[in-house]
């Protein structure tokens, strides 16, 4: 929809942009059949605009310049979005400060905006000529812009940025002050905008908290894993009642259509359709019916549908159906629609089996579908670190075949588009995503809604904050807790906070940086780590926090193995009598040989000893390196780098490094690993003797590690391999 052109008298000759198709002249392609606005319009909507972003709102799809009081302004507004929009214009390039290059849509709606603030502050204050704006009016603005003030109108804090964006408002008004026919700045008006100083502080966007993410993880996980193909189901259940072909409920044969309904209903013992609990409160709460009224909670609608007709005639039918319904209430009685009968399923907890839903009214039945609409985005956001742009770009069809790499080993693929850093329309893209992403959009995928066309958007637009806090909301409430799922803590949680945090966990594994670039899709490596070699910069707070978070996991680690080895579960390995003595120096107890210390330490001490222990703990695959002592490390000496700082995890021989320890934690590990070992000697053939002989030695060797973990242990018990 566009609005009138606004009649503005412009000056002698009028506006070079008179008449002018915008999208024509900006080499803007449009959707088929879809016409673009015209210079005059006071509403550029770009709504036809091919290649738009699926996530961008209304709000910046259309320029509305109507919001700028005075007429006069407007016309100024529409002339400087033009020339960013079309900067190789006759009249725009001869200017020497204008931009060389087109800015996008979304990028003109921004700074319409903030052109829209800056007229209208002026007008409130009685400025009707641009030629009347000062210096003082530009500064006075940017103050205003810049404060930040409560519920109260107190200032709380002072905006650098807002002052910086507010100043470069008006400064551009200047730049194009030779563009404009009628209204300009003085010639002597400059501003120029002094930028802030470089936020020098760790990155603002937190990750989220890891009390916060485990329960909504799981949540999510389970309503696409175990639920939803019970959502799936229901929805195409009630998409099949709604299909077209509805009779008309004047027809003479309806009312004897809706008995042998009833009738149908009685026979088969199955309850009435019961209306949702608001609606029957505002029957009885209009006078429509009485509160005690068998009646009240029969949906007369239900029936209709059941017998072909869209809707009822209720006024007219309930008297002639009264005597019948009465009855049936009787026998039948009345309940909610649907899931009637739901299939039990595990509970999230673990504690036993349930029905997957209670039976649900169409409100809540509905309130399921958004549900796990809602849960595949959390996966598919947490595990994979999209970004909305690229969340709203998937399709029903964007999930490719996966590719078997090995036996039993498959890739999982996703095709979607790049829409940050790359020309209007995006480019097309596919993400390498783990099994669990996979599925969350494949059972998001057959939901109704999502339509037989593979091209249609999977997830559309959408508005995280309250998607979010409604099924936070489902999670912690009755619902939720019927399912066994642990309720979701209250906290900020948005999808760059997920992203942030995906992040974070690549950059603890070797090569993170590189690979969180690489899966993050970032234009540049500097995106992910900082700038390259600059000391102090965003590479080095970021490694910092990196290891700060290490640090602090590594610390929850040797806590829990110190509880362990208070609760008697002693550790395995090499490396096993080492820790053993350093848990019981810290404990204050004797170990074998040891003299029982003078002093015991107290619960200060303990954690400080703690501490110190948890900066040597490097987490292997299949075990735990406490990296003490770089002489004795077995990976180093046969990597000829003994004076390295760190271990070579992915050299680790653990089964004879003297710093290395197994854990009940690793025991699925090394069972795999002997399960694994039998299956390849026992499909070797008799003529592979050197290949088998070398298998059986790795056999033995994890053999001897599970036995070492499973090795019963009690209070003041100890266990270790020399």
């Amino acid at each position: 929809m566009t609005g009138a052109a606004t009649v503005v008298v412009a000056g002698p000759g009028g506006s070079p942009f008179a008449g002018m198709d915008i999208c024509a002249a900006a080499g803007l392609g449009l959707l088929p059949g879809a016409a673009g606005p015209v210079f005059d319009q006071d509403v550029w909507d770009f709504s036809g605009l091919a290649g738009l972003p699926a996530y961008l709102q209304l709000s910046f799809r259309r320029l509305d310049f109507t919001a700028i009081t005075s007429p006069a302004w407007r016309l100024v507004a529409r002339e400087h979005m033009a020339a960013l929009l079309v900067p190789g214009h006759e009249r725009v390039r001869h200017l020497p400060g204008a931009r060389r290059h087109p800015l996008a849509v979304t990028t003109c709606a921004q700074q319409l905006h903030q052109l829209t603030t800056w007229l209208n502050w002026l007008t409130a204050r009685g400025v009707t000529r641009l030629g009347e704006v000062t210096s003082v009016h530009c500064h006075e603005f940017a103050a205003d812009r810049a404060r930040r003030t409560d519920a109260d109108g107190t200032i709380i804090a002072e905006r650098p940025g807002a002052r910086y964006r507010a100043l470069t408002t008006v400064s551009e008004l200047a730049r194009y002050r030779g563009l404009y026919t009628a209204d300009r700045y003085s010639p002597d008006l400059a501003v120029t905008p002094q930028a802030p100083a470089p936020n020098c502080a760790e990155n603002k966007t937190p990750v989220v908290p890891d009390p916060v993410l485990r329960p909504m993880l799981a949540a999510a996980l389970y309503v696409t894993g175990t639920l939803g193909p019970h959502i799936t189901a229901l929805a195409a259940e009630r998409a099949s009642r709604q299909a077209a072909g509805w009779k008309d409920p004047g027809h003479p044969g309806a009312v004897g259509d809706v008995l042998r309904v009833i009738a149908g209903h009685v026979a088969d013992g199955r309850p009435l359709d019961r209306l949702p609990e608001d609606r029957i409160r505002a029957r009885a709460g209009e006078g429509r019916m009485h509160p005690d009224d068998p009646l009240l909670p029969v949906s007369v609608d239900a029936l209709a549908r059941e017998a072909g007709y869209r809707q009822s005639r209720m006024t007219e039918w309930l008297p002639m159906l009264r005597p019948v319904l009465e009855d049936a209430v009787r026998q039948v009685g009345t309940a909610q629609p649907w899931a009637r009968d739901a299939a039990v399923a595990d509970r999230a907890d673990g504690n036993g089996t349930v029905p997957w839903t209670v039976p649900l009214d169409g409100k809540h039945a509905r309130d399921l579908h958004d549900y796990l609409r809602t849960a595949a985005i959390l996966v598919t956001a947490a595990v994979s670190g999209m970004r909305k742009s690229e969340l709203c770009e998937l399709t029903a069809g964007c999930c490719l075949p996966p590719q078997e790499i090995l036996p039993g080993l498959a890739r999982y693929r996703i095709a979607g588009k790049v829409i940050k850093g790359v020309p209007l329309g995006g480019a097309a893209d596919e993400w390498v995503v783990a099994r669990e992403v996979y599925d969350a959009i494949a059972v998001a995928a057959q939901l109704p809604r999502t339509g037989p066309d593979d091209g249609t958007p999977l997830f559309g637009r959408f508005t995280f904050s309250l998607l979010f806090r409604t099924f936070r909301n489902w999670v912690n409430g009755p619902a939720g807790q019927r399912l066994g799922l642990a309720p979701i803590p209250d906290g900020q949680v948005n999808l760059r906070m997920l992203r942030r945090t995906l992040a974070v966990e690549l950059a603890y594994r070797p090569g993170g940086l590189l690979a969180a670039k690489i899966h993050l899709k970032h234009v540049s490596v500097a995106t992910t780590e900082g700038y390259a070699a600059r000391p102090g910069g965003s590479q080095a707070r970021f490694l910092a926090e990196v290891g700060k978070e290490e640090q602090e996991r590594n610390l929850v680690i040797v806590r829990a193995e110190y509880e362990n080895y208070q609760n008697g579960i002693m550790p395995s390995g090499p490396g096993a009598r080492d820790i053993v003595a350093a848990f019981a120096a810290a404990a204050g107890t004797a170990g074998p040989g040891h003299q029982p210390p003078t002093v015991i330490p107290g619960e200060q001490q303990v954690r400080a000893m703690l501490a110190k222990r948890a900066k040597t703990l490097h987490l292997g695959p299949a075990n735990y390196c406490w990296f003490t002592d770089p002489a004795k490390a077995l990976c180093l000496r046969q990597a000829g780098t003994p004076d390295a700082d760190q271990p070579l995890l992915a050299s680790c021989d653990s089964a004879r490094c003297p710093q290395a320890t197994h854990h009940p934690c690793h025991r699925e590990i090394w069972a795999g690993a002997v399960t694994q070992h039998e299956q390849f000697i026992a499909a070797l053939p008799r003529s592979q003797k050197t290949e088998k002989a070398r298998l059986e030695k790795e056999l033995a060797r994890a053999r001897r590690v599970l036995a070492g973990i499973d090795a019963p242990t009690g209070p003041g018990g100890q266990q270790w391999d020399d």
